[in-house]
């Protein structure tokens, strides 16, 4: 037989109680969508929370998950020498509720992609010919610039 001491016995059984816990909040999450998809219904209004309302799943096509608008390249004849193609839920109503987007940048030499935000979201670069000066400012007004 097993002889434990009071001081072993507790926290063993702290052991097993906080096992117990982490479990059982693991199982509370959500961890799958409610549903497939949430094609936008740009036509419903402004956005919500989380996107804009759905459409009708019967009224859902192919098309509303195809954005061609990237392989075009932008008119950068403008002020800033650039164009930025947005391939956001307003052009490409298939990503809704997803918190994705995507965007095509065109510089000509000399030019800018005017300073912008966007809160909470992340920004991928890729630079396909040239070179250029990409930076952001972290929220503790810290630049980091290359």
């Amino acid at each position: 037989m097993i002889k434990m001491n009071t001081a072993s016995a507790k926290t063993v059984i702290n052991c097993l109680l906080w096992l117990s816990i982490m479990v059982a909040m693991a199982r509370a999450s959500d961890s799958d969508p409610l549903q497939d998809f949430c094609v936008a219904d740009l036509s419903a209004g402004p956005a919500k929370v989380n996107g804009f309302e759905c459409k009708d799943p019967d009224t859902v096509k192919a098309s509303d998950f195809l954005f061609k608008g990237l392989s075009k390249p932008g008119l950068t004849n403008n002020t800033f020498n650039s164009k930025v193609t947005s391939g956001s839920v307003q052009s490409f109503p298939g990503l809704n509720t997803l918190g994705i987007s995507m965007n095509r940048v065109d510089i000509a030499p000399g030019g800018i992609n005017p300073p912008h935000t966007h809160p909470r979201a992340t920004e991928i670069v890729y630079l396909m010919k040239g070179t250029i000066i990409a930076a952001f400012v972290t929220t503790n007004n810290v630049l980091y610039s290359q």
